[in-house]
């Protein structure tokens, strides 16, 4: 893989340089990337669809704000419970408003 080949390209496309690109290229190149799951994005699309910090959807999920920010990192996966519950707020943001806040 040609990074800078690949670089040029990308910030062709982009209109402008991008800080960190060449690095991260050779990063993913190196096994070193890192890696996002699908229960990552739905969390971060979750919260991100009802407006609420991290503190405030966690109370309304019930859950404690560090094992959110697990989640949202990617150190521990969501149970399965919660993942559905995630689908249902992306699809039905208002939900949120019915869960009572600890």
């Amino acid at each position: 893989m040609d990074i800078e080949k690949i670089a040029q390209a990308i910030e062709a496309d982009a209109g402008m340089a991008l800080d960190g690109l060449r690095q991260g290229l050779s990063e993913m190149q190196a096994g070193m990337g890192r890696v996002t799951t699908a229960e990552q994005l739905l969390l971060r699309s979750a919260r991100a669809t009802t407006g609420l910090s991290q503190q405030a959807f966690a109370e309304r999920i019930q859950t404690p704000v560090a094992t959110l920010r697990d989640w949202e990192q990617g150190r521990f996966t969501p149970p399965g419970g919660v993942v559905c519950l995630l689908r249902l707020i992306v699809k039905r943001p208002e939900l949120i408003g019915e869960l009572d806040a600890a």
